[in-house]
């Protein structure tokens, strides 16, 4: 433990903590908390997204990968990321725009109709109770490491800052500070890439590359199997994350939206690409060592000095917190709308307030489960599985339809989500199931959502035809 890492922590949430503050007096509306009152620029959509989508698998989990496999650990997080955001840009954008909703559920009930948007807000909120989770794992591993505290109460700190802005600034706060933490952790990542390209040779990794048996270090395709169906799951689940969504409601246009995705997109193919690269420059300096840390934390605690180590420790800091805050926001949003709301249609209680303590709520859920799992990749992996299985092919559909079929997204919804849920608790060692482990379960819980699609699709069209039949005989 080193004493200097509690004063850059100190000042870094005293920054965050203040937005909240300042932000907190703009709240009148549910639009004000959890839509920015619809106003947000390009430039800040740009930032926020890109700070939201670049979370702890992307600075520890890759840089990891990539020293022990190389180049093709761009799949892991860094081609699904940029390849949804182009997605959503080019296609989903302007018809998600254009649609009287203010989330998901919203136009879930609108093609599929009210038992099927109340299953479907199920499946959000545990979706973004999963993903905050795989955050707050990596900020109680990341500060436990320099802080010299137990897991828990690292785990209790960082979620405690981040419920404090989030519960008092809402979606105002949480864009301003991914803005900062997107100004951090480019700061600290193209840095670091600068400073280990300094202190080693292509030759060398090459050479220790060879020696290590990794034949396919410098082969992007390697390992093609499992990590096209990694990122083929991240994928489909991010393509209809209400993430994107909210960002693209929040916009002040459809043009605004656009333009910040497709920034983001270029932003996330650049700070992917040097997470691959530190992982890689790293070889040389750690070839002859077994890591108890994440290769990060081992850089910042002992092969840089103390100002960029501590400029890296907040850019480390930063990337998990602007993905925990925008998953907690996430989250709480459709509590509200799509659960408190439609159980209490006149409640009492304020806007804000109830969009605060659902804030609190969705927090206080993804802290129990990151109490009981410590692996970062597994639990985004879990969330992620959730969305791609069971929300994808309706979530997808429904955006194009015209018509209400009911059927086709109650059936889709509930085989792809129910083989999640199954996979879900066996891989929890709930029930004693033997179903594929993510991410080779996907394809299974993809083709039952698609067969429960098309035999819903399909029911609904003989149906009507039965009953176009009956009343022409009548």
């Amino acid at each position: 433990m080193k004493p200097e890492f509690f004063v850059f922590l100190a000042v870094y949430f005293a920054l965050v903590l203040g937005a909240g503050l300042v932000f907190a007096r703009r709240m009148k509306s549910l639009e004000d908390f959890f839509l920015a009152s619809r106003n947000l620029s390009a430039g800040l959509i740009f930032l926020s997204l890109t700070a939201a989508w670049f979370g702890a698998t992307s600075i520890l989990v890759s840089t990891d990968e990539a020293l022990k496999t190389g180049v093709s650990a761009f799949w892991i997080v860094g081609m699904p990321a940029v390849a949804t955001v182009i997605l959503l840009a080019l296609f989903l954008a302007g018809p998600l725009r254009r649609l009287p909703i203010l989330t998901i559920p919203d136009l879930v009930e609108l093609r599929y109709g009210r038992l099927v948007r109340h299953l479907a807000s199920v499946l959000i909120i545990w979706y973004m109770v999963m993903l905050a989770a795989s955050q707050m794992v990596a900020i109680g591993l990341f500060l436990k490491t320099f802080l010299g505290l137990s897991y828990i109460a690292s785990l209790a700190l960082g979620t405690a800052v981040v419920l404090i802005y989030s519960i008092t600034g809402g979606l105002r706060s949480v864009v301003f500070t991914d803005a900062v933490q997107f100004l951090l952790l480019t700061v600290g990542v193209s840095g670091l890439v600068i400073f280990l390209a300094g202190r080693v040779s292509w030759p060398d990794i090459s050479r220790l590359a060879a020696q290590s048996g990794q034949r396919g270090y410098f082969d992007l395709f390697h390992n093609f199997k499992e990590n096209a169906l990694i990122a083929f799951s991240f994928t489909l689940a991010w393509t209809v994350s209400p993430i994107a969504l909210q960002r693209i409601q929040a916009g002040r246009s459809v043009q605004a939206a656009r333009k910040g995705l497709f920034a983001t997109a270029a932003a996330l193919f650049f700070l992917y690409g040097c997470v691959v690269l530190i992982g890689i420059f790293s070889l040389p300096l750690f070839s002859d060592q077994t890591l108890a840390n994440p290769l990060v934390s081992e850089i910042i605690a002992s092969k840089v000095g103390f100002w960029f180590g501590g400029i890296l420790f907040v850019a480390v800091l930063a990337a998990i917190l602007s993905t925990m805050d925008t998953a907690v926001n996430t989250g709480a949003l459709s509590l509200t709308r799509d659960v408190h709301l439609q159980i209490f249609p006149a409640s009492r209680l304020s806007p804000v307030l109830t969009g605060r303590l659902a804030t609190f709520l969705v927090g206080a859920a993804a802290f129990l489960v990151a109490s009981r799992f410590q692996s970062i990749l597994k639990t985004i992996g879990l969330s992620s599985e959730i969305m791609a299985e069971g929300f994808f092919v309706p979530g997808v559909a429904m955006i194009f339809l015209k018509k209400r079929i009911p059927l086709a997204g109650l059936l889709s919804l509930c085989l792809g989500g129910g083989f999640s849920i199954l996979s879900f608790l066996g891989a929890v060692n709930v029930l004693p199931l033997r179903l594929p482990a993510w991410p080779f379960s996907v394809p299974y819980g993809l083709a039952l959502s698609g067969l429960g699609f098309v035999a819903g699709f399909a029911l609904e069209k003989i149906w009507v035809t039965v009953s176009n039949s009956s009343r022409d005989q009548n």
